[in-house]
């Protein structure tokens, strides 16, 4: 079992996120609070359980994401045996494909 999070400190961060309006206080708050490889390993992390969902190999996720296949199997884990966070997210969001758009002919 993994050490207990729950405390006033997390508890108080969890409500500064919650207090965000839109994806533009978002990219504010993270780029303050955040590493911008903290942050891009988080969004790493995620893009991974994506595709784990999407029954891609490991492989396609390294070569896709670039990630390690230690931190592909501690996502899988976390998806496997976790507390379903992703699930619970994943079941109120688009997929990735759907939030992302193409670049346009006329951009190329």
């Amino acid at each position: 079992m993994s050490k207990n999070i729950r405390n006033a400190s997390v508890d108080y961060l969890f409500d500064a996120i919650l207090s965000l309006k839109d994806k533009e206080e978002c990219y504010k708050f993270f780029e303050d609070i955040c590493t911008v490889n903290e942050l891009l390993s988080l969004s790493q992390r995620f893009e991974v359980a994506s595709m784990l969902r999407s029954k891609c190999t490991y492989l396609e996720i390294a070569e896709h994401t670039g990630a390690s296949t230690a931190t592909i199997s501690r996502v899988n884990r976390s998806l496997n045996y976790g507390n379903d966070g992703y699930d619970m997210v994943f079941k109120r969001i688009p997929p990735l494909s759907d939030t992302t758009s193409e670049p346009s002919k006329e951009d190329a």
